[in-house]
């Protein structure tokens, strides 16, 4: 099949189920996982928002987002060359340059990038683990994606809450054995947590991952919502995880 964008050799595409839309990736790097889908369908971008995803990788988070919002217009930062390179392809397969731009960066040098207060949402799908984890010297695109070797949570929470305007909603996606840490870093950058959605795989084990959305100044209240549980019994998905999944 031919396409309007080159596909470089070890890359494949994938159908995300949405639109008719496709992503292009490369195992050899890094694949966007469930966490990433997720977020998509967590987050909420409203008619007329600009919205940011911090450390978009493939681009999967603001194509889906693309296709299941109402969103004014979406970027999203990268700061390995060669994702951002792809990720800029896949934008241009879905033609979506006109709604979509990715933009290579450093979440630690923002303000070189983006004007204060810029953002109505902000969303990101950070490297799960700390610092200490054996792999100080490995900057591979996957010791990248999830270990913190370039960008710390404190990073995102500083960054994410200089870019929002009042009012703003931040959405993030990470570990349960993190949420002390993240709680206090988003209260310390003025970002209150407002909702909590915990993630298990199956019913009978414990939560995997956890959705948070902040808001830039809101009052202090935060609502756990129902756990999401990605499989049945039978290893089969849930209806739920179905909807999310697909149109």
């Amino acid at each position: 099949m031919e396409y309007n964008v080159e596909i470089k050799e070890y890359e494949r595409i994938d159908d995300l189920h949405r639109n008719g839309y496709l992503i292009i990736q490369d195992p050899k790097r890094f694949c966007f996982g469930v966490d990433a889908v997720l977020l998509s369908d967590f987050a909420k971008a409203n008619k007329g928002d600009k919205v940011l995803d911090l450390g978009t990788g493939t681009g999967i988070i603001p194509i889906l987002m693309e296709a299941k919002s109402c969103g004014e217009h979406f970027w999203g930062l990268e700061i390995q060359g060669e994702s951002a390179e792809m990720a800029q392809r896949s934008v241009k397969l879905n033609k979506l340059e006109d709604k979509i731009e990715i933009v290579q960066g450093d979440i630690k040098e923002l303000s070189s990038i983006f004007k204060a207060a810029t953002f109505d949402v902000i969303t990101t799908n950070p490297p799960y683990m700390n610092t200490g984890g054996g792999i100080t010297n490995d900057f591979s695109p996957k010791a990248i994606a999830r270990h913190e070797v370039l960008v710390s949570l404190e990073d995102i929470a500083r960054e994410a809450s200089r870019l929002l305007k009042f009012g703003g909603r931040f959405y993030m996606v990470h570990r349960p054995h993190r949420l002390t840490d993240i709680m206090c870093l988003l209260r310390q950058y003025k970002l209150e947590p407002k909702k909590l959605r915990f993630v298990q795989p199956y019913a009978d084990k414990e939560p995997n991952m956890v959705l948070i959305e902040a808001v830039r100044s809101g009052k202090p209240m935060v609502r756990v919502l129902p756990t999401l549980v990605i499989y049945g019994e039978d290893g089969s998905y849930t209806d739920e995880t179905i909807k999310i999944y697909y149109e």
